[in-house]
């Protein structure tokens, strides 16, 4: 399925798309980084889809910008799957399996308080994750392989997905569209201010959590006075217990030895000082890197809201939003990451991550259907670019796009299953 000329038509009048970038690629090889042309192109790209940031499932104007840039080099577009996403295959001249790549695109829904020329013109919507940079990167490397396909041995799939913030994540759709659909594996890579441009952090196994939201509803039949509590029901006093119970689960009901984290984040209920609410309601996040913890935590959190509002004589509503699953690194995948970033940048890039981050990825999804590793890309290299992940002053060294993806270009055409051309 694609856009019809008339819906692309409109979109290209939405997208202030003053120039569509081009690049010659005549001699575009893997080295790619090294070309000024090539870093300019990237730097130009990721400008300005950060200072036209969509927020999830409303990427119609960075899709349309990512079609246009690819079919003008060259490139055939499949799309859009699950709304607004898209992907490029690039055939190899030699038999041998699919891989995939993949880019998230949707931007945050938040100021851009940075004061810089390429800042985002949408107020209350800013590329504070990276994914701008991300869409960049995977644009180059969709033309490195491309320029480079005598080389390649199978079939590279190159995927824009929508909505990676959001709950589950545009990962699903994809996946139901039918991204995957004779894919054997998958990579991604993920912006890192914690790390200097040139590093890139490596982790076998769990590297993110996966998320859930919760929400728990207290309801009475009634308000009450403040002076008079005990002729009611005291709706924030059972979600008190309810919260003082939940925090006590980690580490007591869990196992020790597995990462998890439960963080309440919301709690409202009344407006008067002095009138106890019929109702009040709290909710926040579910993290943990085992699948098993996850569903015993969810289920004993719906248990306890349930047993406490019955020895209190109240009505609970409890909902659970199932969001990403874990990342969990393939062994040999890491393995051959690790391997390329050596023999790429030395061994002195390859940073060895200690511990899973508890921030979660719906790059998890594409993982529980077939093998696949995410990597951390550093992009600090002066205080402008250290902010963290969501920062309204979160910015990236832009050096590190096309370094990346020549580098991710080259652990794609040296995949496992591929014999070197």
């Amino acid at each position: 399925m694609v856009f019809s000329q008339t819906e692309r038509d409109g979109l290209r009048k939405m997208s202030v798309i003053a120039d569509i970038p081009s690049l010659d690629v005549s001699d575009l090889a893997e080295a790619g980084a090294e070309s000024v042309a090539f870093a300019t192109f990237l730097r130009d790209i990721r400008r300005h889809i950060h200072q036209h940031p969509e927020l999830g499932f409303e990427e119609y104007r960075t899709s349309e910008f990512v079609r246009s840039i690819l079919e003008r080099h060259g490139l055939a577009v499949t799309g859009p799957l699950a709304g607004t996403g898209l992907y490029t295959d690039i055939e190899g001249a030699h038999d041998g399996p699919v891989i995939a790549y993949r880019a998230d695109m949707d931007a945050l829904p938040t100021a851009d308080a940075k004061s810089v020329k390429y800042a985002s013109r949408h107020p209350g919507v800013a590329h504070l994750c990276g994914h701008d940079a991300h869409t960049a990167i995977a644009i180059g490397v969709a033309l490195i392989l491309h320029r480079n396909r005598e080389h390649l041995r199978g079939t590279v799939r190159v995927l824009f997905q929508p909505d990676e913030e959001g709950t589950p994540g545009g990962a699903v759709n994809m996946v139901r569209d039918g991204v995957l659909d004779g894919v054997q594996g998958i990579y991604a890579i993920h912006v890192d201010p914690s790390l200097e441009t040139g590093r890139y952090g490596v982790l076998d196994g769990p590297v993110t959590s996966s998320k859930d939201r919760f929400r728990i509803c207290v309801k009475a039949s009634s308000t009450g006075h403040s002076a008079r509590p005990h002729e009611v029901v005291d709706t924030i006093w059972v979600a008190n217990q309810i919260a003082n119970a939940l925090y006590q689960m980690v580490g007591r009901f869990t196992d020790a030895r597995q990462a998890a984290v439960l963080t309440i984040c919301r709690f409202h209920a009344g407006d008067a000082y002095n009138v106890i609410p019929e109702q009040a309601e709290l909710g926040g996040t579910i993290r943990t890197t085992d699948a098993k913890e996850r569903t015993a935590i969810n289920q004993r959190l719906e248990r306890i809201a349930n047993e406490l509002a019955g020895l209190y004589g109240v009505e609970v509503q409890v909902d659970i939003e199932a969001g990403a699953p874990a990342v969990k690194n393939d062994p040999r995948l890491t393995k051959h990451v690790a391997s390329v970033i050596r023999s790429f940048c030395g061994e002195e890039a390859v940073f060895h991550i200690p511990l899973p981050s508890m921030g979660s990825e719906d790059f998890g999804h594409y993982l529980e259907k077939i093998p696949g590793m995410l990597l951390r890309a550093g992009t600090r290299s002066a205080p402008e670019s250290a902010y963290p992940l969501h920062s309204d002053h979160f910015d990236i060294d832009e050096g590190a796009l096309a370094p990346t993806a020549a580098l991710m270009a080259h652990v794609l055409r040296t995949h496992p299953d591929q014999e070197p051309g």
